[in-house]
This record gives C-alpha cells, structure tokens and sequence, in this order.
C-alpha cells in the first residue's frame, strides 16, 4: 500500500598524494596525504506530510530547529501481533563526513632483517544532523483490545514519544600510531614476523563542547524531582531545575546529574580516552622438511578500535541542549492525557530520556586474533588446513540504568503511570548508557584445496567448521550500539550464537577451458565449434541461529529499551515445515514483570545449497590482441530448488510468539533464473 520511503544522496571524494624517496637501495622512505570525505542528504518522499484534516497535539512548542519539517506524519508502530512500523523517522537528514591522514613509513632491508617502521595522524571531521524525531511516535501493541492494529483504530496507543528539537553537531576525533615491524629470515627454512602497534584513540567530541551527559555522581538525591499528578512532568518548584541555551526551549528543564562535556573536569569527549593501546605482533612460517612442500604457519595480535561515534550522535540532544517526552496509555488525538486515569500530563517540564555514555566503563574494545596451521604441496594443488579464532572484550552495547525494583514490575506493569515515580533518579524515565563490557569469541577449522588439474581445469574448494558467539543486540542481530534485552540480567543474558554462526560451509568452484579444437589448425572449425568454457560455484551451509522474540503487552512496554523473549519447556521436535518450521507449542509467555528464559538463538533456520553455472563460447578475431565475441549463458539456481530464508538480517520465519504466523516460513530465495548475454572485446 502507499507508504513513506526516501531518496538517498551519497556522493564521496578521496584523493591521495604519494612521494617515495630512495636513500639507499636497501632503505626506502614513503610519505603520504589521503583524504576521503563524503555527503549524505536523505528526504523523505511519499505520504510525508499529514493531510490538511490532521490536528496535531504537540507536548513542545516546535520552533526554530524544533520545528515539525514538512509537517510530517507521527511515526506508528504496530508492535502486537501486527507488527509493522510507519515512519519518517528523523527524516530529512544531511551529513558532511571528512577524513585527512599524514602518514610515514621506513622501509630498511639489512642482512637477514626486512624492517618497516612507520607513524599516523588521522582527522576525522562529522557535522551531522541529530537523530530526533519531533513529529512524534505511537505504539500500539493490543493493551486495550487485544490486538495492535484494533487499538490503532480506536486511537488509543500504549505510548507516546516526541523530541522537542532537531539541531546538527560538529564532531571531531583524532588517531595517533605507531610502529614498528621485523620479518626475520631466521634460516632458509624459518620466517618470524615480529611487531607491535600503538594505537592512541581518544574518545569523539564535540568541538564547541555542546554535549551534555549524564554522570551519578553529579546527580544530588536531595535535590530529587518533585513531580506533577500523571508522574510525566516536573513541577515548576522542584530543585534541581536549569534553562535551556536553545531560545526554540524556553523555560526550565531537569538537570540534576547532567554535566557538560570538556568543561570543569569532564572529558571533552564525555568518557575517558583510550590511550594505552599496545598490540603484540607475532608469527612464523617453517618450512617443515625444507624442500618448499609442506609449511606450517601460525600468528597472534592484538587489535584495537574506537566506537567511531554513533555513540556520541545518538548522545546528542541531551537535556538542556533538547527535550523529549515519553507518555504511556495516551489517545491520538490527546497525547498528552492519560486514558486510564483522565489525567492531563501538564505543566512544560517532562520527565526527560537520557542517552549517554558509562564513563568508567569504556575501555577500547579489543580482539585477540590467532591462528595455526599447516600448507601441503600436492602435484599441482596445494592442501590447507588450519585453525583461526579470536576473542572479543570491551564490546559495546546500551544498557537501561534507572531502573526500578524488580519485584515491583509486576505491580508496575498493570499500573504503568508510577513507573517514573519508581526509578532510583527521579525526573528521568529513561537513562540509556552506552559500555564496553561485552565479550565475544570465534573458533573455526578451515580447510581447502586449490590447483590445476591438467592446463585446462582450475578449481578451488574448501570447508569450514565453525562456531561464534556474541551479547548481539536487542537480544537478535549483532552490532554495537545495541540495546541489551534484559537490564537486570545484564549483557549475558543475550549471550549466544551470533546471527552469522553457520557451523559448516562448503563450496567448491571450477573454470574448465575445454579443449577440443581449442589449437585447431583449421580456423573454421575453430570458430564454429571450438572455443567453449564451463564454470560452476557450489556452495551449501547450514542454517543460522534464530532468535525467538515475544510479541504484545509484557515487561517491555513497562521497562524503555528493553526486549524480551518467551519461556521454553523442553525441546521440542522442530518438523521443519513450511508452516511450522520450529515446535511452537513449547514457547509460552513469561509471566508479568519478568524475562523469558528461551535461550538468545535458541533455534536455527533452513540452511542453503546454491548451484550457479555459466557456459561460455568465444569467436576469436585476433587471439594475440584478444578480440573476441563472447556469447554467455549463465545459470543461478540451476536445480530451480525452493531455499528457505532464514536469518536475522532478511528474515523469512516468523519467530515473535503473539504474531499470527508464529514458526511460519514466510520468504524464499529467487527461484532459477537465465541470463543470457553477448559481449565483444576488441
């Protein structure tokens, strides 16, 4: 049906000056200018702007940079048993991103030793529009009917979120290395490769210094928000009250705990930076009998990275600098009243939402990479096998922290009105803080085997056997950034297979250059019936973790930024069917104010074999030139079987228990399909 989409304009730039100077013929030095930068403007397009008989009932006044662009349509989520979402989200939106790296590196040669030693300086320079959404937001998720769509008709929404502002940031952040390598030809049969990297990364900031966030330690429990009937505004004679350096704000706001970044001690970039960061090097090559056949090989390293900075654009807008508002149990029309009680939340100091940063806990996240194994010569293919693994910590992830008792959600759920009266930081509904805690793992055997069989056949093949595991985020798809599920369980509670943890891939491919009349004297025959060529890839896994999530009224419409699955009773026997790939009726929901506890991919989807081929016929006009005609037919899916889509990117399965198709299959990969093509080359 009509809906709301956009355009999406990127244009990029890079460029790069590069000087190498000789000094010696075994010492080299090469210096470096990059720089690379790009434009993002997305606007909205379609059923944008609300119809002329649409009245709007805004909590914030919506002037200057709060002003409702395009007078655009509030966002509504189905999140029942419907579950869909019509947004224009923050839309339009304009991004300017540019990238200037100085770089140095030495390259000297002396004896059995190849060094290279080298520095870095990296700018990476963001003036980017903030993510907030001033038209405003409805859920409805089946409260007052039983189902999401039929409260959607009715008017009446679970919850109601506006942004008061939509300004534009000018984030900046510096990388310094260092470093220094040594290849080192112990023998003719041995290799050492030795290293270390540092990597200085402090923390994204503000350039002005207009970031605010949110630190315990500032916040002063004598000075606790006194709040208005309905517990979704603050009254005007509460302590703890400052004004607003945007005139689109006027009057007062709630900043008890609220600090401003680089100013009086606090870190520019709101957490404290990231400097210690030394990163070991190590590997070897051996050449196990000496004759070139048979080389085991193994390495180890440290790696080091920052979160670039989505971090701090989702920080931006913090109280003062914006407002935001979270209502619950509200009507289309009267956003601002409370259905269940007739309370009207008045008054124009809200209980605000808080996105920021744990300052305590914001180590870089670091991966430990390694890996071991051994390379064969066998005629003219070579085998490998070898083990490749790495471990994950300082993982970042957003965590839910002025939360209430956990005995009292089950209370506060029937009652969802005392929920800001409930919270350990009285005047704010929602603190959401972005930590590195997280871990992460990888362990693989992989295996393949490569070469030529004869002059005409080139083919490759391989096999993997893996396992990965990760916190994920909202408790399905991995990726920082990501709410966890559960608050009070902490980030373990998401920890599982990650969406990508197929345990067996192979594939194999091949190019075969057939033969026959290929070096005919007799050009004719040649270009008649010489000249063919055949390729194939084969690829077949297994299916990947499927996250079972939990549709309608539970903890989650209580607790912000949370999700939540279903309990399990046993193990069930998945019958794998169209209509019920995994047993459903082992899956119940959890009772009110609590977490399920299905495991995070606690089933898997379908797994794939794709069979694409090609054949191809040239007609030569000049061999030594390489003029040809090439006539193509390509084949993808040649069997034409039915593949199940199954994963936590594209979907495929219903997993949400509540959704009218719960364990249906509900997507499949392309059927076959010919392509047929000529192309010449002169």
């Amino acid at each position: 049906m009509p809906s709301v989409g956009n355009t999406f304009g990127n244009p990029s730039y890079a460029g790069v000056l590069h000087a190498a100077y000789v000094i010696r013929p075994n010492l080299v030095n090469e210096a470096s200018f990059n720089y690379n930068g790009n434009r993002i403007h997305i606007l909205p397009a379609g059923l944008v702007s609300a119809p002329s008989g649409f009245t709007f009932a805004p909590f914030f006044p919506h002037t200057g940079d709060g002003a409702n662009v395009l007078n655009r349509i509030p966002s509504i989520q189905l999140n029942g048993g419907t579950g869909t979402n019509y947004t224009v989200n923050w839309m339009p939106w304009n991004n300017q991103a540019d990238s200037y790296q100085i770089r140095d590196d030495v390259s000297w040669t002396k004896g059995r030793h190849q060094l290279k030693i080298g520095a870095g300086w990296l700018l990476y320079k963001k003036v980017q529009d903030w993510f907030k959404n001033t038209e405003g937001n409805f859920q409805f998720n089946g409260k007052f009917s039983g189902n999401d769509f039929a409260d959607y008709l009715l008017g009446l929404a679970s919850n109601y979120s506006e942004d008061a502002v939509k300004s534009a940031g000018n984030w900046n952040n510096v990388s310094w290395a260092l470093y220094v390598q040594d290849n080192y030809r112990v023998n003719n049969r041995l290799t050492l490769n030795l290293g270390l990297r540092w990597d200085g990364i402090p923390h994204t900031y503000e350039a002005s210094n207009k970031m605010n966030n949110f630190y315990t330690g500032l916040y002063d429990s004598s000075k606790k928000a006194v709040l208005n009937a309905g517990n979704n505004t603050i009254s005007a004679a509460s302590p703890g009250l400052g004004t607003s350096p945007d005139p689109a704000l006027p009057g007062q706001f709630y900043v008890n705990g609220i600090g401003q970044c680089g100013v009086s001690g606090i870190p520019k970039g709101c957490v404290n930076d990231a400097w210690k960061n030394f990163g070991p090097r190590v590997g070897f090559a051996y050449d196990l009998k000496g004759d070139g056949k048979t080389v085991i090989r193994g390495g180890f390293g440290l790696m080091y990275e920052r979160i670039q900075g989505n971090d701090v654009y989702n920080n931006a807008g913090t109280v003062p600098l914006a407002a935001s508002i979270g209502f619950n149990n509200v009507s289309l029309s009267s956003p601002k009243t409370d259905i269940t009680t007739n309370t009207v939340n008045s008054g124009s100091i809200p209980v605000n939402n808080i996105t920021g940063l744990d300052r305590s806990n914001y180590k870089a996240p670091v991966s430990t990479q390694f890996s071991l194994g051994i390379q064969h010569s066998i005629g003219k293919s070579v085998l490998d096998v070898k083990y490749v693994g790495s471990q994950n910590r300082h993982q970042n992830y957003y965590q839910e922290t002025n939360l209430a008792p956990f005995a009292s959600l089950a209370t506060l759920q029937a009652n969802t009105s005392q929920y800001n009266a409930a919270v350990p930081f009285l005047g704010y509904r929602s603190i959401k803080m972005a930590v590195n805690e997280a871990n992460g793992d990888y362990n693989s055997l992989q295996t393949s085997l490569r070469g030529n069989l004869k002059s005409d056949l080139q083919y490759q093949m391989g096999y993997t056997f893996s396992h990965t595991n990760d916190a994920g985020s909202q408790g399905s798809s991995a990726g920082d950034l990501g709410n966890i599920s559960n608050p009070y369980g902490g980030w373990k509670y998401d920890f599982g297979p990650s969406p990508y943890d197929i345990h067996h891939v192979f594939f194999t491919n091949f190019v075969y250059d057939i033969p026959f009349l290929k070096n005919s004297d007799n050009k004719a025959l040649k270009t008649a019936l010489g000249g063919w060529e055949i390729s194939g890839i084969v690829t077949a896994q297994s299916g990947a973790p499927l996250n079972i999530g939990l549709n309608g009224n539970n903890v989650t419409s209580l607790v912000p930024n949370t999700s939540n699955r279903p309990n399990v009773s046993g193990s069930g026997s998945d019958p794998h069917t169209v209509t019920q790939w995994f047993d459903t009726s082992i899956y119940t929901a959890p009772a009110a104010g609590t977490w399920g506890n299905t495991p995070r991919g606690f089933v898997r989807g379908p797994g794939r074999d794709s069979w694409n081929l090609s054949v191809f016929k040239n007609f030569w006009f000049n061999q030594e030139r390489g003029s040809n005609l090439q006539f193509r037919a390509e084949f993808f899916n040649v069997w034409n079987h039915t593949q199940f889509i199954g994963n936590a990117a594209l979907g495929g399965i219903s997993t949400n228990l509540g959704a009218s198709n719960f364990g249906h299959v509900t997507g499949a990969y392309d059927p076959r399909t010919i392509q047929l093509a000529l192309k010449l080359s002169f």
